[in-house]
């Protein structure tokens, strides 16, 4: 199992007017999604295509936003490879964008090499682009992903007839449909579209295929959908506090989460503390809920460094934690002498909550409780986030085999964590609160994550 997948967002626009500058500003909403690369590709009387590694906001020049010509476009942000890529085919001139990861990425390209074809890197959109170029037209080409491709997608293709935009036939990947004056837009969260004071229209559906261009959305083909399986993860860290998927809010979502460990508390007997607070960013919206329910004081403890990324979402584990080290530094003067309800989204490997609480005690604080709004990572996700091996999840060291699906072993495996990372205690969402929590029912959730079942076979 690799301990990278791919982690991205996608962002298409068709106007009336030039393009650009709403796709630069767009791909630049979605940059949390990824950090590592960005591009953009238009199309006038051709497609114009600029790849960076990087931000969008750091890398793009003037000069190139004014070569990047055209009414009509598509943009990515990236972890791991520089999209769009753009092909000549006999589908004439394409360029390829696309979120989420191909399970059967090897056997897919082994196939493909057998049969003469060539791989600049084996990068998965490479392995999407070819399998459409293959078939007569892109419609019938993304229909084919459906049946070859094992894994997750959010797809925008950009041609001389406009924008084609698909999602899985399990939906994993969000991708959203928006629309503005003389506008219409796809992107990876609904933030994109909003921030640009367009008016989100709603989710692509699973399965659905459509075409973008001077007739607004066009559905050309609705694919068999056998469930949906959004990726829970979205909501309790991945997408942006400001965006809804798939008709939830994601701050309303973590809100419900963080309430949901502090009626946990407030069942179990209650906990004498002084303040609540977050680990920026993602965790401020479970502490909010925490905040709310307990009525306990929120409190922040941490400064962050707005000019530092997401250390998650980071490539390598030492940049993971040469990042975490930079963005986040302790407000002593909140901290002394307190009693700290800390809340985060997750615990992956338990160096970066390990610090966090070393910190508060060294700056001060009698005490640190740990709140964590997911269940414990049991299993490395197949299926678009980045994430890691079985030996990198601190709770899968712990519990080697098996589910935590009773709360004594909850609890065991809560105690273990809390030696671990020297908090006062660590109490997760079971499995059960955090979907409850979610407000969507648990068969249109993938929770691989947390559960190994994978959704895309009948259990």
């Amino acid at each position: 199992m690799k301990s990278l997948q791919d982690n991205c967002g996608v962002f298409g626009l068709y106007a009336e007017t030039e393009c650009v500058h709403d796709i630069f500003q767009g791909i630049d909403f979605l940059q949390h999604r990824g950090q590592e690369y960005c591009g953009i590709a238009t199309f006038d009387e051709g497609i114009r295509i600029v790849t960076h590694y990087g931000k969008a906001a750091n890398t793009f020049r003037d000069q190139e936003l004014g070569y990047l010509k055209g009414t009509w476009g598509i943009g990515h942000v990236s972890l791991r490879e520089r999209q769009p890529v753009r092909w000549r085919s006999q589908l004439g001139e394409i360029a390829v964008a696309f979120g989420g990861n191909i399970v059967n990425a090897d056997e897919l390209i082994e196939e493909m090499k057998s049969r003469g074809r060539a791989f600049y890197d084996g990068y998965n959109v490479e392995i999407i682009s070819k399998i459409i170029m293959e078939e007569r037209d892109v419609v019938a080409g993304i229909r084919a992903l459906s049946k070859i491709i094992r894994g997750a997608y959010s797809l925008v293709v950009l041609t001389r007839d406009g924008i084609y935009a698909a999602r899985d036939i399990y939906a994993f990947r969000p991708l959203v449909l928006g629309q503005g004056p003389g506008k219409y837009v796809i992107a990876s969260e609904s933030r994109a579209i909003q921030n640009l004071e367009m008016e989100f229209i709603r989710d692509v559906r699973p399965g659905e295929i459509l075409l973008v261009n001077d007739k607004g959305f066009q559905t050309l083909a609705q694919l068999d959908s056998p469930r949906r399986a959004h990726c829970a993860f979205e909501w309790a860290y991945t997408a942006s506090l400001d965006s809804i998927i798939d008709g939830v809010y994601v701050q309303e979502a973590r809100n419900q989460l963080g309430g949901s460990l502090a009626q946990r508390d407030m069942d179990e007997g209650g906990l004498e503390v002084d303040i609540v607070a977050a680990v920026p960013m993602s965790g401020i919206g479970h502490a909010l809920g925490y905040h709310k329910r307990s009525k306990i004081s929120y409190q922040e403890v941490f400064l962050y460094n707005r000019y530092a990324d997401r250390s998650y979402t980071q490539s390598n584990q030492p940049a993971r934690e040469k990042m975490a080290k930079r963005k986040l530094s302790v407000l002593q003067h909140a901290v002394k002498g307190q009693r700290v309800v800390l809340c985060d989204d997750s615990i992956v490997r338990g160096t970066q909550i390990l610090y966090k609480v070393r910190d508060l005690k060294e700056a001060g604080a009698q005490q640190v409780h740990v709140r964590i709004a997911c269940p414990p990572l049991m299993y490395p996700c197949d299926f678009g986030i980045s994430t890691r091996t079985y030996e990198e999840l601190a709770a899968r060291r712990h519990f080697k085999t098996g589910n935590i699906t009773s709360m004594k072993k909850l609890r065991d495996l809560e105690a273990l964590i809390a030696d671990q990372i020297g908090a006062d205690s660590v109490k997760y969402n079971s499995l059960d609160a955090f979907v409850s929590a979610l407000g969507i029912p648990k068969q249109q959730l993938c929770l691989k994550c947390f559960d190994g079942l994978d959704p895309t076979e009948t259990q």
